[in-house]
């Protein structure tokens, strides 16, 4: 600890645990994303809301930017501290700090886990409904700053339609206690939803209050291959009018080859080009009913060649873990991502020039593809070849990205629809928002964070 920056620090913020060691500046330095070697000043771990706040007056007067670290587990560079700056990490700040029977709200502090936060609502016999694979490491935190969607947005929504209060620490060292749980509230802007998807650029969210709803109802998953790209939606669309569908998740041979290969059970004899994962409500012999004929129908007419129907909760979580086990399954290839998103009713036109253009652009390339098709949001991870450098492969992902971003902005989309811009996203920003749009956010940025320090180089440069 030599910087003589960090003993300022630690006078300024009495008690404050912090690390220099080489391996925990490489592990709270970067996200998944691994494009960029961390090179933090240091970790800043604190225990309180108070804490952050001396941290943050403490970087605005010493011109220290701060990179917010939650799990880590964004795929566009948003967390990485590449340029010296401070990586302030609410790991610690993990804890539930109350809950309303009335209100059905959980108030936590950022840090604490997606999982964690799903077993202390359970344990008032309620569900914060947000989900995806990552729910064991990212935090609630992360999970605002990127507004986070996964795999039952189809059903439930994204991160910020459960955020009925937050405290956001801006750039300027104010605590903003913003929304406050209120169900109606019409006194001037809702900063609480401008700060929900801020990637960290306006401030640091410390605490968050969540609102909670009833369990969900007893549900069946049933895992369907598709014979071709161009059935896809017609499939979702047939179980979307005559089931009560709590997710709809599609994935290609070659996701389903490499979970297998990472230890996933094949759930057909044959391989079939296309797969669904669904999840819809079972209540009863109508439900049961339904199901029956919305598969027939599609079998009838050709659009599904297989199915299974999962014969407990064992076999659910093995049919999930096909669809939930891709990313795990691809991270020692460091894949190149995209995350993009169009409406619902432009997938099939977008999907139809998205495979023509992947295909010229990625010839040589082995590119998986999977999504939630019912929120219209893909992702899609090409490959590095062995023996292929990782300029070179990135280079030639990114000359494809640039085409794909004119397509995105064509159809109405956007080229990020769940990991937020950060890093990698930037040079494609204005596909997806206007100039003047952009100008309005660098105001807004300037305003909350006039130093400069909160996250500089991610979204936008100043």
């Amino acid at each position: 600890m030599t910087d003589p920056r960090l003993e300022s620090l630690l006078q300024a913020v009495p008690g404050l645990r912090l690390e220099t060691a080489q391996a925990e500046l490489e592990h709270y330095g970067r996200d998944w994303t691994r494009r960029w070697t961390p090179a933090p000043l240091a970790i800043a771990l604190p225990a309180d809301a108070v804490q952050v706040q001396s941290i943050v007056r403490w970087a605005g007067v010493n011109g220290v930017a701060i990179v917010p670290s939650g799990g880590r587990t964004g795929l566009s560079g948003g967390a990485v501290a590449a340029n010296g700056e401070l990586v302030l990490s609410l790991a610690r700040m993990n804890r539930v700090l109350g809950f309303d029977a009335i209100d059905r709200t959980l108030t936590v502090q950022a840090g604490i886990t997606l999982q964690a936060v799903h077993e202390a609502a359970a344990e008032h016999g309620l569900a914060y409904p947000v989900d995806f694979a990552a729910r064991g490491s990212c935090s609630i935190g992360g999970n605002i700053a990127t507004n986070a969607g996964g795999i039952r947005v189809l059903r439930h929504g994204n991160t910020r339609e459960w955020i009925a209060g937050l405290k956001l620490v801006a750039g300027t060292g104010d605590s903003l206690d913003l929304g406050r749980g209120l169900v109606k509230n019409s006194s001037g802007y809702d900063l609480r939803h401008l700060a929900i998807g801020s990637e960290g650029t306006l401030g640091i969210v410390v605490e968050a209050t969540l609102k909670l709803t009833d369990p969900p109802p007893p549900t069946q998953v049933m895992l369907l291959a598709l014979p071709s790209f161009e059935v896809l939606m017609e499939v979702f669309a047939q179980l979307r009018s005559r089931l009560r569908l709590e997710a709809f998740e599609f994935f290609t041979d070659r996701a389903l080859h490499h979970v297998l290969a990472h230890g996933g059970q094949a759930p057909f004899d044959e391989v079939h080009p296309y797969y669904v994962v669904t999840e819809f409500a079972m209540q009863g012999d109508t439900d049961e009913a339904a199901m029956l004929a919305a598969f027939e129908h599609c079998t009838e007419r050709g659009w599904v060649s297989d199915g299974v129907i999962a014969q407990g909760e064992s076999q659910a979580a093995q049919l999930w873990r096909l669809r939930e086990g891709i990313t795990e399954s691809l991270a020692r290839y460091t894949p190149y991502k995209n995350d993009v998103s169009v409406r619902v009713s432009a997938m099939p036109a977008f999907l139809a020039e998205a495979q023509a253009l992947l295909a010229r652009g990625y010839p040589q390339f082995d590119v998986v593809w999977f999504g939630h098709i019912g929120d219209g949001n893909l992702h899609i991870n090409v490959l590095k070849p062995e023996g292929m450098g990782d300029a070179e492969f990135v280079g030639q992902c990114e000359q494809v990205t640039r085409v794909l971003a004119e397509t995105l902005q064509r159809h109405g989309g956007s080229i990020s629809a769940e990991h937020g811009i950060g890093l990698v996203k930037k040079p494609y920003l204005g596909s997806t928002r206007s100039a003047a749009e952009i100008e309005v956010m660098r105001g807004i940025r300037r305003v909350l964070d006039p130093h400069g320090i909160m996250n500089p180089g991610k979204l936008f440069d100043p």
